[in-house]
């Protein structure tokens, strides 16, 4: 939970995500558009280019786009919206919980592990996540 204020997606934020999103999509060899609105697609693309090492542990750019892509798979499996977070490091995309102040911050979400030399599973890590924010908005203790 964040108090945090939430902002409306702004045009640098989403031109960011919408260039990562394009970035990801370059994966897929076909129906790109088609394919990443599966959340296991884009799961898999995340888990290909970590088991690969297509993406090396400083190159900060892709793993973030990677954790966009974690991101927008949450977004689809818990109706989260994409807003703007300011913050003591400036604005920063982030994922809400609508109605309520749960804030989750998935760009970074593999990029801080992988560069600190940790493992990533990403189907543990898209799993306990999901349960874990479903556990919070169910709680009853949430604004």
């Amino acid at each position: 939970m964040d108090d945090l204020p939430r902002y409306r997606l702004e045009d640098p934020e989403r031109e960011w995500l919408e260039e990562s999103r394009s970035w990801i999509k370059g994966h897929f060899s076909d129906k790109a558009e088609e394919n990443y609105e599966d959340t296991d697609a884009k799961l898999a693309v995340i888990r290909a280019n970590l088991a690969h090492g297509w993406v090396a542990a400083d190159d900060t750019w892709k793993l973030q786009a990677l954790g966009i892509a974690m991101g927008d798979a949450l977004a689809d499996e818990l109706m989260l919206d994409w807003v703007t977070i300011d913050d003591e490091y400036g604005r920063v995309p982030a994922l809400n919980w609508p109605g309520t102040s749960i804030v989750l911050y998935p760009v970074t979400m593999i990029s801080q592990r992988l560069e600190s030399g940790e493992e990533v599973d990403v189907d543990v890590m898209f799993e306990q996540t999901r349960e874990r924010l479903q556990e919070i908005a169910f709680s009853g203790d949430v604004q």
